[in-house]
């Protein structure tokens, strides 16, 4: 059920505004999209989960507008109020009653998918028959394919999937043969598809399985297929788009053309999708930072590397401030390290061995080499070992937002989420091994804190086991993944086990946050060890610790190593900018907002006063700016586009009063004031991070 709330218009210089209501989503293996709790109505996008009318009846009304006829409808409440909304929001509305499957619940699902896979293939050499085929497995919304054939176009893109609703209209049968491995090679050199021939050298099992799609089209394929093309409904599929692949995603192999699709069980399946993906679209961080203004990427400075504007820096700011101030409230002491190390650094820790490729290429500095820092974690182990430690001592906390640098192709670059250059919120704690659990449960407190500050409420968490290949003893491994698995229980946090997932060097905690949209994203990392690469994980370490030789004096003043937990919990500073601009789709909260109020003069008369207002306001804390030069309902516009919080609009009688007339995105209309009044409640509202 949806609300319609309406927000009174108190002065004439607003139009009405609404407000949609959609109680929470229960948790769900198919799970539907919260996205639509944030559509917007009219003019105002305000999120409420407030229950409120008892009776909802929605029909259909005709309205004039501006002469031309437009579809809206009307939802009346037990009081019979009457609201407005547009029908297109009505029909967004409607998508949430479908509940999207995934292919780990639905094995019709995945079934449909592959072989839709197959049938673009098949649909791609009808069309050109000179295409060479590879690789086409289903993904996690649909299937790809990659073909060794000239550039396509989006046309291409119709044709062929005209070609495809003709095949599934045909009903053709998906047959399964095994053949021998020689068989294997015979067929595909009397069709000369060398793609698949080296694809048949790759597969080690015998005897091979072949697809036929009628007897018409095969592939090698271990399946799982639909039993017939009918079984697919043609209009719950797509092709989304084409782009170029590398061969086994090498660059020094041909370039490939690899059509993306999506494909359902329904066709509402597919409508609720594409809804999905206009929405995702609508929140690309990468467009809202352009119109925002937060943030850019130079081409004169070089791809991957972020340029942080006004706006998003003081978001930075807030978030590093928050991220500080927690951190030494928790026992942390804070760090800042060089950038760059002598390679005989990377060489201790191993990354010179396992991490070469993500690495640059070493500077020469007066005779010796230096090397770009990738991870934080040598340089803390270094701060550790500047003097001998007591067990007394322990547990040792320190933490850093330390700037690293990794080696990415510019093909693998996007926006925020994948960059050259970005700053982790590394941390890491020296403790002893009865002291794990202890410190790991800590961690996970602290994660909750920081995450719930910024939205994030909703987190998979996944814990990690000891791999095949592992160092450290049983008895540690054991140790310390108990540790972990009982922090869990005592934070009372459901999880998964990843048997055998864990880092060479210990286990590991990994948690994703889950956006407006029901994205997960991959940020906070919990490991513990005796060290570590990858820096976006709770890890239990046992093998930094080993590298650098790093001891602590028992009570028996023995020498022994202590553990090294790894964590991070937003990632990278980059990255969790760009998660939360598209979780809030650039409409920060006012705490968080880079402007949090705009004062409008109705005419350039009452500058004098705006600029007065506003250096109060300023100086009180509260981020302001005054915006003149346009008349006051371009202003308005502006202000909306830019998400400000609050504007204030002043005209000759407010200058006359010392008041403002106050509006705010989030409660529309809030009448007039005294500049007193509203510094109190903006300061208020943004120290308790509510609404205004």
């Amino acid at each position: 059920m949806f609300v319609l709330h309406r927000m009174a218009a108190s002065h004439s210089l607003f139009s009405s505004t609404f407000r949609l209501s959609i109680p929470p989503h229960r948790n769900s293996p198919m799970k539907p999209y919260p996205f639509l709790a944030s559509l917007p109505l009219k003019r105002l996008i305000s999120i409420s989960r407030r229950s409120g009318v008892s009776e909802t009846r929605v029909y259909a009304q005709n309205k004039k507008n501006k002469g031309i006829s437009t579809s809206s409808a009307v939802a009346t409440d037990s009081t019979g109020t009457e609201i407005v909304a547009d029908e297109k929001i009505l029909e967004e509305i409607s998508v949430q009653k479908v509940l999207l499957p995934t292919n780990a619940s639905s094995e019709k699902l995945l079934r449909i998918r592959h072989t839709s896979a197959h049938v673009m293939a098949m649909a791609v050499q009808k069309i050109f028959p000179d295409a060479k085929v590879t690789i086409g497995p289903w993904i996690e919304n649909g299937f790809y394919y990659d073909f060794d054939v000239e550039p396509l176009t989006d046309k291409d893109l119709k044709r062929i999937k005209k070609e495809m609703d003709r095949i599934i209209s045909r009903n053709l049968p998906l047959m399964r043969e095994e053949v021998s491995r020689g068989e294997a090679q015979k067929r595909i050199m009397a069709i000369n598809e060398p793609y698949k021939m080296e694809i048949l050298e790759s597969i080690k099992e015998d005897p091979i399985t072949i697809y036929h799609i009628g007897n018409e089209w095969w592939d090698l394929c271990a399946g799982p297929h639909v039993d017939s093309t009918g079984n697919i409904n043609r209009k719950a599929v797509e092709l989304e788009s084409v782009a170029g692949a590398y061969w086994r995603g090498d660059e020094k192999k041909p370039m490939l053309q690899r059509i993306y699709g999506t494909a359902w069980e329904t066709e509402e399946q597919l409508k609720a999708y594409l809804h999905f993906k206009e929405e995702a679209k609508r929140r690309d961080h990468r467009r809202l930072g352009q119109d925002l203004d937060l943030f850019s990427i130079q081409d004169e400075a070089g791809g991957g590397l972020v340029f942080w504007h006004p706006k998003g820096a003081i978001v930075r700011h807030i978030i590093e401030d928050s991220w500080k101030t927690i951190h030494i409230h928790n026992g942390y002491d804070l760090l800042y390290t060089p950038h760059v190390a002598r390679a005989d650094l990377w060489k201790i820790s191993g990354h010179l061995d396992f991490y070469k490729e993500n690495m640059y290429d070493q500077m020469k500095i007066e005779d010796e080499l230096y090397q770009l820092r990738p991870m934080n974690c040598p340089y803390h182990i270094l701060v550790y070992k500047r003097k001998l430690h007591s067990y007394r001592d322990f547990p040792i906390r320190v933490a850093e937002l330390g700037t690293v640098y990794r080696y990415e192709l510019s093909g693998s670059l996007h926006g925020l989420f994948r960059v050259r250059g970005f700053t982790q919120d590394d941390a890491h704690i020296f403790c002893l091994d009865h002291q794990i659990k202890d410190e790991i449960r800590g961690v996970l407190d602290l994660t909750e804190k920081i995450l719930l500050q910024f939205g994030f409420s909703k987190y998979e968490v996944n814990l990690s086991t000891r791999p095949e290949k592992a160092v450290g003893g049983d008895d540690i491994w054991e140790k310390a993944t108990t540790a972990l698995r009982e922090a869990l229980d005592d934070k009372g946090w459901g999880y998964q086990i990843d048997e055998g997932g864990g880092a060479f060097y210990g286990p590991k905690i990994d948690l994703k946050i889950e956006d407006a949209l029901g994205r997960k994203w991959q940020c906070s990392t919990v490991q513990a060890k005796k060290e570590k690469f990858d820096p976006i994980r709770l890890k239990v370490d046992f093998n930094l610790p080993q590298r650098f030789d790093i001891t602590y004096v028992d009570s028996n003043s023995e020498k022994k190593r202590p553990i090294m937990i790894h964590r991070a919990v937003l990632g990278s500073l980059e990255r969790f900018f760009g998660v939360l601009i598209e979780h809030y789709a650039g409409d920060f909260p006012l705490w968080l907002s880079p402007i949090q109020a705009r004062v409008l003069p109705v005419t350039d008369t009452q500058l004098e006063y705006c600029n007065d207002v506003t250096n109060k306001l300023k100086g009180n804390g509260i981020r302001a700016e005054v915006c003149h030069g346009e008349r006051l309902p371009k202003l308005i516009r502006n202000a909306e586009k830019q998400k400000v919080p609050l504007m204030a609009v002043v005209g000759p009688k407010e200058v006359e009063t010392q008041t403002l007339t106050v509006r705010s995105r989030f409660g529309g209309e809030l009448g007039t004031m005294t500049i007193d009044d509203f510094i109190s409640k903006s300061k208020s509202a943004i120290e308790n991070r509510t609404s205004f």
